[in-house]
């Protein structure tokens, strides 16, 4: 029997760990095409926490639960959510082995795809390969010419997906979000006070439609972000210079202006060789689509949403070890009537699991950035959401009247 011929769009953690996982189980013939000419093409973001029946689970398919370990940092599990003066409202410390953890290790989001990249046989991956667009006879144009063979194409390649056209007309929009990335190099020596505020973890601090986060790198570094609510449009209209570093901090300042000088110290102190303006984009909750022999979606390409519950990267390495499983299958039967069926089956699960983070997602977005007087007014819904999240309907109700009626009298004395 002739094995399985799969084109995987995106060298993302979510294309890696398919790639992985059908090299580990099986004869399927894997090609991956990146855009990026190298792994170092670009900066790769902050940091992650995987969870443990998606992102940990899909390493562990992977084979590279131990090879995770080394870069595992269980004290990034400290996190803290904050309003604008410091108040704290979540305050929950970090742990320093995988027995006390609470199943969210911290990994840099560069370890993590190096991890998964050099756990691949080189000639798999097809660096420089940008994929202009697929034809309707599923013929893959690339800027070096025309690939064509694949039983599968799959479209790993995030939220502006050259693949998504040929399943579905919806276009990630603007979340109403943006802001900017900032860094602060070699933290935990140069501001030890800001080390120890973020305490190895996270600090997230909203209010009036704004936020300050600030993360721990496994480099020693810090991320911050400085986003609110916006016009689409802000890079045009912002009035200042987005390449002229100390007219962003003193703008952000300006804004920020009522903020505790502990949360705008991170600001202050920032790199000023690297800041990046972002717009946060979606596509809408519930997005799915007609399936189409021989294409398929995973990962920000199918579901694309704003990081507001921490789940983006561990959905996507769930639809990897998912989708692995059905070509595993089709490839032991043969026929592309059994591949078509099994892809199918597997779309219809992900877009249950994947409006239901959407949603998560999107609540903590709105109880955050757009409810007035948040986190004080919206607190309990983000908690409940977060805590309710596998429970049952009856389980979650009573769960969420606790947290409602432990925040009325914490309120009362706060």
């Amino acid at each position: 029997m002739t094995p399985l011929k799969v084109a995987i769009i995106g060298a993302g953690p979510a294309g890696c760990t398919l790639a992985r996982i059908l090299g580990r189980e099986s004869d399927v013939q894997v090609t991956v095409f990146e855009a990026e000419t190298s792994v170092n093409t670009r900066a790769q973001g902050g940091t992650l926490d995987l969870h443990t029946d998606t992102g940990l689970a899909a390493l562990k398919r992977a084979g590279l639960s131990d090879e995770f370990l080394k870069y595992a940092r269980y004290d990034g599990e400290a996190f803290v959510v904050c309003d604008k003066k410091l108040k704290k409202y979540i305050s929950l410390k970090g742990t320093t082995s995988a027995k006390d953890s609470r199943g969210r290790p911290e990994i840099d989001r560069v370890q993590l795809r190096l991890l998964l990249l050099e756990s691949l046989p080189k000639e798999i991956i097809r660096w420089g390969s940008r994929l202009q667009s697929v034809d309707d006879d599923l013929c893959l144009h690339f800027e070096h010419g025309v690939e064509k063979g694949f039983d599968l194409i799959i479209g790993a390649d995030g939220a502006w997906s050259k693949v998504r056209p040929l399943v579905s007309s919806e276009q990630p929009y603007y979340s109403g979000i943006g802001g900017m990335d900032l860094f602060i190099a070699d933290a935990e020596d140069r501001y030890p006070d800001l080390h120890k505020m973020i305490n190895r973890g996270s600090v997230f601090g909203f209010s009036d439609g704004k936020s300050i986060m600030g993360q721990q790198k496994g480099d020693r570094s810090l991320i911050v972000y400085a986003w609110s609510v916006r016009d689409h449009d802000w890079k045009k209209t912002c009035g200042y210079d987005l390449q002229d570093p100390k007219a962003v901090k003193q703008a952000i300042a300006k804004e920020y202006s009522d903020w505790a000088p502990e949360l705008m110290k991170l600001v202050e102190v920032a790199n000023e060789d690297d800041m990046i303006a972002r717009n946060l984009y979606m596509l809408p909750v519930g997005h799915r689509w007609n399936n189409r022999p021989g294409v398929t979606l995973l990962g920000d390409a199918a579901h694309l949403m704003t990081p507001f519950a921490g789940e983006g990267v561990n959905l996507a390495m769930k639809d990897a070890l998912n989708l692995a499983d059905a070509i595993i299958t089709a490839n032991k039967v043969g026929g592309m009537e059994v591949l078509t069926k099994q892809v199918k089956m597997f779309e219809e699960d992900m877009f249950v699991r994947a409006t239901k983070t959407q949603l998560q997602t999107k609540g903590n977005m709105d109880d955050t950035f757009f409810t007035p007087g948040a986190p004080r007014t919206s607190i309990e819904n983000f908690i409940t959401r977060a805590v309710t999240d596998d429970m049952n309907a009856i389980a979650g109700y009573f769960v969420g009247l606790l947290v409602r009626s432990y925040f009325w009298v914490w309120k009362i004395f706060n």
